[in-house]
């Protein structure tokens, strides 16, 4: 039975006509499957079904979500990160097109101690910071105007130069400005959404945050995970609900590591009256 399936002329162009042809007669593209987004079931048989191809190095993986949850489209992850969601679908939801010729390693996660009603993580951002600065990155829910949103808080553990610069000056927030972040000076409102942005989920965990290319094409990763980060559930449904995730950033020593959401509200709070935070929506990508 043909299936309803959106199939982008970006997937199109990377999987060529002949598959595309077999997906949209439905000889390739599964009836049911859970969305790689929302992780909640789908049936490409009733339902408008996007497809989202996901290319690495050496592996590309086909899937499948809801077009109100995402539209068709090519995102370009690392290997270690694809290899990843392919071992935590599972096989539902993803189609790997090509096998890696080399074994994957991945580095052990590192965890907020308190990870209770949020997670914290360290990666090393690329042509951003020099090497003995890392990016702590917080998931959690801010109350914004009333409503739960989901946000990721960003925070290096020191002071960024500009690339070929050197000396002791810190320049993260105006490089993040310059890409197109808000300052803000209270959350009084949800900051506007910065296109070209986005955050990763893939099988339901945080990946990466994602910016374009700047020599054109397919988005690059910004920070990118050990290892998928888990989020809790209330962060998943906000981010499905909203469709997007608030990015805060703030100097090194602006937040810090809080242990609670509450705690860390009241950081950002103080942070935006010291005019030391930046902020932007970033729409959900997916697999």
């Amino acid at each position: 039975m043909p299936r309803m399936l959106d199939v982008s002329d970006e997937v199109r162009a990377e999987i060529g006509d002949e598959e595309a042809a077999r997906l949209l007669a439905g000889e390739s593209a599964p009836g049911s499957y859970d969305c790689t987004s929302c992780r909640t079931p789908g049936d490409s048989e009733q339902e408008r079904t996007s497809t989202v191809l996901f290319v690495g190095d050496e592996t590309a993986v086909l899937a499948f979500a809801h077009a109100t949850c995402l539209p068709s489209q090519v995102v370009q992850v690392t290997e270690e990160q694809l290899q990843g969601a392919v071992r935590a679908i599972g096989g539902t939801g993803a189609e790997p097109q090509q096998q890696a010729q080399q074994p994957v390693q991945q580095q052990a996660p590192q965890p907020h101690p308190h990870q209770h009603q949020h997670q914290h993580q360290h990666q090393q951002p690329p042509n951003l910071v020099p090497e003995q600065a890392v990016l702590g990155v917080t998931s959690g829910l801010v109350l914004v105007q009333d409503e739960l949103h989901p946000a990721l808080v960003v925070e290096p553990t020191a002071p960024v130069a500009r690339p070929g610069t050197l000396g002791p000056g810190d320049d993260f927030l105006p490089l993040l400005i310059e890409q197109g972040f808000m300052p803000l000076t209270e959350l009084a409102a949800v900051p506007p959404v910065l296109h070209g942005w986005s955050v990763l989920l893939a099988a339901g965990q945080l990946h990466a945050v994602l910016q374009p290319n700047p020599n054109g094409g397919r988005p690059v990763a910004w920070w990118q995970a050990h290892q998928p980060l888990q989020v809790t559930d209330g962060w998943r449904a906000a981010a499905n609900k909203h469709q997007q995730v608030l990015m805060f950033a703030a100097p090194v020593g602006s937040i810090g590591r809080q242990p609670r959401e509450d705690l860390m509200r009241d950081a950002l709070d103080k942070a935006a009256a010291n005019g030391k935070l930046v902020a932007a929506a970033l729409p959900l990508a997916g697999i």
